[in-house]
């Protein structure tokens, strides 16, 4: 058993409005914004803590889109090299076609 003092119920609220917006979470912390405001806790605080998020969001998607692009670069190809056709799909692979019939894997 920890000894430790809770967080104030604002500090529990911003950490979850942060996290839900950071993590592109479906119920976007609509909630956590209301109880903000019933704490009293300002609309500029409230929006510094959308903002910090909401760069965090961004800076994570922009870094995994970079670190996939660098992986997915061409490879060079000897001239010589004549291409077959593709071996088949391993079974269990999961992939469904999407809606315009192209195959995803």
């Amino acid at each position: 058993m920890s000894n430790s003092t809770p967080l104030h119920p604002s500090i529990v609220a911003m950490v979850s409005l942060a996290a839900n917006i950071a993590a592109n979470h479906p119920k976007k912390g609509l909630c956590q914004i209301e109880r903000l405001r019933a704490y009293g806790i300002t609309e500029e605080q409230i929006d510094m803590v959308v903002d910090i998020a909401r760069h965090l969001r961004d800076e994570a998607g922009q870094m995994l889109d970079a670190a996939f692009d660098e992986e997915a670069k061409p490879v060079a190809v000897p001239p010589s090299l004549t291409f077959a056709e593709p071996a088949a799909q391993p079974a269990g692979c999961g992939c469904t076609p999407t809606a315009k019939g192209n195959a995803c894997c």
